[in-house]
């Protein structure tokens, strides 16, 4: 019997391909895939009744009926102020919200039957897909920037995946990852590039409106790199509004920090991409064989300037594919970006913790943005677990 899968489709020129080609990218404009895919309303009468997971909105969802799924989503939603709540995603099975996309790239990987599959991270997304493809007994293997946590690689290499240790930064990391997978029978994971991974993190929103009996916060604030976690908001926002079970969208607030904040500058100065690069930076790798699983790649990265570095690494993305959509995303929800510094996101981790949520640094960065507000309800994810990180270091 032959699986049909929607198409995916890019968003720039209206390419089309089928999912079981493997194609990562857009081969005309070699920009990430959208999803051509329609979906059905979500009842909230029949949810108590429903499997206790994200896989709850079945009609909302391009998979069903999942082996992957470690029961991921249904995050507690808890008070902070009168106004602000936070979403615990950081108590998913690997202490990220990256589980809400990394479980459908998995179980979609898994019904291909590719011969490998890989994946680029600053190390959340990596875990993730390294986890659930361990799941589905499928070999994986990560790319990460040589600065990632230690943490946060040991847990990717007890999945059993192998490891791969890129010099330079995220965007570096990145380029030799996609060298990669262009070989034939490889499955990328890509969590940018990838539209199932923002169909999983749309359930995010699709919680929250669950959560609030029906409705959103008059505030959606997210913290953005890639703008993953933004983007799946942005479609269940206009998914909900479509099908008529919310009255209002909701403003989204992204939030970068402000050592690597190359989307709230191009949003501020009102621009609609973000300014050419001044190199055309190849997709060529090295990689060096190391001990056990681990390995290194050297990335071509033509002339790509040095990192900045924050205590924010899960965002600190000097390019991200999708750009032009998380602008837009943000401009047509009325909402803006927000900037927060180191010193913030050290007294923002502090906080939480003495309210007894131990937080990585990338996650507290909404709170240390809109912690005092009082003018509206707002929701701001907790998006990884301290433990991932540790604490952040005084300056």
């Amino acid at each position: 019997m032959t699986t049909t899968y929607p198409a995916y489709l890019c968003p720039v020129d209206g390419t089309r391909s089928p999912v079981d080609s493997y194609a990562w990218c857009c081969p005309v404009c070699r920009g990430p895939w959208d999803l051509a895919v329609d979906t059905s309303p979500v009842a909230l009468r029949s949810l108590p009744q429903r499997v206790n997971s994200l896989w709850r909105y079945e009609e909302a969802l391009p998979l069903s009926a999942p082996v992957t799924s470690l029961g991921e989503g249904r995050t507690p939603l808890v008070a902070l102020t009168p106004s602000v709540s936070a979403k615990l995603d950081f108590l998913m099975p690997t202490l990220s919200f990256k589980d809400r996309g990394a479980v459908m790239l998995a179980e979609l990987a898994r019904r291909l039957g590719p011969e490998r599959v890989i994946a680029d991270s600053s190390g959340n997304a990596g875990t993730a897909v390294a986890a659930y493809c361990a799941r589905a007994g499928l070999p994986c293997t990560v790319y990460v920037p040589e600065a990632t946590s230690p943490k946060k690689t040991e847990q990717i290499r007890a999945h059993g995946a192998r490891l791969v240790r890129v010099p330079g930064d995220r965007e570096a990391t990145a380029l030799a990852a996609r060298a990669a997978a262009d070989e034939p029978g490889t499955f990328y994971a890509s969590h940018v590039h990838n539209p199932y991974f923002l169909h999983g993190t749309k359930t995010y929103a699709y919680e929250l409106w669950e959560d609030l009996g029906g409705r959103l916060p008059e505030a959606i604030v997210v913290p953005v790199g890639n703008g993953t976690l933004l983007l799946g908001a942005a479609l269940a926002v206009a998914e909900l509004y479509g099908h008529g079970l919310i009255a209002e969208r909701p403003a989204l607030i992204a939030v970068q920090a402000e050592a690597v904040s190359p989307l709230a500058t191009a949003f501020h100065a009102g621009a609609d991409d973000l300014p050419s690069a001044s190199a055309n930076a190849g997709n060529a790798a090295t990689v060096t064989a190391g001990p056990g699983n681990t390995t290194t790649a050297t990335a071509d990265c033509g002339n790509t300037a040095a990192a900045t570095t924050t205590l924010a690494e899960g965002i600190a993305i000097p390019r991200p594919p999708r750009a032009r959509q998380i602008l837009r995303a943000v401009r047509e929800s009325g909402g803006t970006f927000l900037t927060v510094t180191e010193d913030q996101l050290r007294a923002a981790q502090l906080d939480l913790a003495a309210r007894g949520l131990f937080v990585e640094s990338t996650g507290v960065a909404c709170w240390a943005a809109v912690g005092g507000w009082t003018d509206r309800s707002v929701v701001v994810p907790l998006c990884g677990a301290g433990a991932k990180t540790g604490l952040a270091p005084t300056a």
